[in-house]
């Protein structure tokens, strides 16, 4: 699919959809729990829908509804399922599944995923799993899918490399319905904000676990969850993209729903725009952006890599150089967003350089044109507020990969006044 995007200013008042990543937890969560649990306001999208098949694969009864899902789970035992678990684009839903095959008393899970997935790295993941008693593998020995895992899950002491936060998150999820206690020592753990959020959900729930600062964990086996009810909070992640929109000279948007008090790191696009000139406060029980002229700045991402596509666009459209550092991970999320980043501005005007763990953007503007959108959704949507701004617009293709995480961008941001639509690729 195909997005052109046209200069237009954005002014308005704008819910944000549920969060994915919170919503990934809930399904998990639910699924490990009795009884029958349920998930408001979750977010309804691609990674959601791959969490659903993933869970109901290992044994729970998934009823989605709109806005209201119902879940009856497994009580802490996954069945085996009787055919191959496909997780699709969702990398969240494969490595918190992978961690719940681990707990299958007979039996394996074969898990497998679309072509961006298979590229992503597991094998770190199969490794701690196997050092907690569980039998896991990457089929062709690359670290990657397709992936076998079966239990049991015995519990012990395993390092986890931090690369990525979903490693240490599926292992804490998990950890409480294994058979013994488990300690996990991430190992230079980035993204904490994510651990923070899956140490939320165990708090809220009543599972039991001790930390050290993000060095160790110990989180007791044999533990039982009973079913709760629970509202997903509003998805800062998707929200940036919106606060970029309205941080742009023009914009004039209000934020409804966004709780700063919650766990997720992307919470910070708001301190960030507000750095770059834009004017960000509270007004009537939401947050107002208004946009100014923006000047670059140094930002470190480590904590929140999914900011990096569209902080790039907002340092194309500053004054001055923008570096966006510390973020190695951005290289192993759907695509490689340093490189694809840097190609998409190159290809609206702009000009980026590469670092080994970041992006040096130089600032002055975008005149706009063709990009390529990798598949990768937040590429996508970050191209498409660049188009906002740029003189000559953005056409930008794969932005079915929307879906993944945004099904309504367009229609949210063409109800603030964006010029923007779409078409089938020819």
């Amino acid at each position: 699919m195909i997005l052109r995007v046209h200069p237009s200013p954005v002014k308005g008042r704008s819910g944000v959809p549920g969060s994915k990543s919170h919503t990934i937890r809930a399904v998990a969560l639910a699924s490990l729990a009795s009884g029958e649990s349920r998930i408001r306001n979750p977010l309804e999208s691609g990674d959601s829908a791959s969490a659903v098949a993933v869970y109901r694969a290992l044994g729970a009864e998934i009823h989605p509804g709109p806005g209201d899902w119902r879940v009856h789970g497994f009580e802490g035992r996954p069945e085996a399922p009787r055919c191959l678990v496909d997780v699709g684009n969702s990398g969240t839903s494969c490595r918190l599944g992978l961690g719940t095959a681990a707990l299958l008393h007979k039996g394996e899970a074969r898990f497998d995923g679309d072509a961006q997935t298979r590229t992503r790295p597991m094998g770190p993941l199969l490794s701690a799993l196997s050092n907690l008693g569980a039998h896991a593998r990457s089929e062709n020995d690359d670290g990657r899918l397709p992936a076998r895992v079966g239990g049991p899950w015995r519990g012990g002491r395993t390092q986890v490399d931090g690369a990525t936060s979903q490693y240490t998150s599926s292992l804490l999820l998990n950890a409480p319905f294994g058979g013994g206690a488990t300690v996990v020592e991430p190992v230079k753990l980035n993204e904490r904000p994510y651990v923070d959020m899956t140490l939320w959900w165990l708090d809220k729930l009543g599972l039991r676990f001790e930390r050290e600062g993000y060095d160790r964990f110990r989180v007791p086996g044999g533990q039982s969850l009973e079913s709760f009810d629970m509202e997903v909070p509003a998805d800062f992640s998707s929200a940036a993209f919106l606060v970029a929109a309205g941080a742009l000279p023009g914009g004039d948007i209000l934020l409804e729903g966004l709780d700063m008090g919650d766990p997720q790191g992307d919470k910070a696009i708001l301190a960030m725009a507000a750095g770059m000139g834009a004017e960000v406060r509270a007004e009537d029980g939401a947050l107002r952006v208004r946009g100014k002229a923006l000047r670059g700045g140094e930002f470190d991402l480590n904590a929140t890599p999914d900011l990096l596509p569209v902080m790039a666009v907002l340092g194309a459209l500053a004054e001055g150089e923008t570096r966006l550092l510390n973020v190695p991970q951005a290289r192993i999320k759907e695509t490689d967003r340093i490189a694809a980043m840097r190609q998409v501005l190159e290809s609206l005007g702009g000009s980026a350089k590469e670092l080994p763990d970041g992006l040096i953007v130089r600032g002055g503007g975008l005149k706009g044109g063709r990009a390529h959108g990798f598949g990768d959704h937040r590429v996508v949507m970050a191209a498409a507020v660049a188009g906002l701004a740029a003189p000559g617009g953005v056409e930008v293709d794969t932005a079915e990969a929307m879906r993944i995480t945004f099904p309504d961008f367009c229609d949210r941001m063409r109800a603030l006044g964006a010029r923007m639509e779409t078409e089938p690729e020819a």
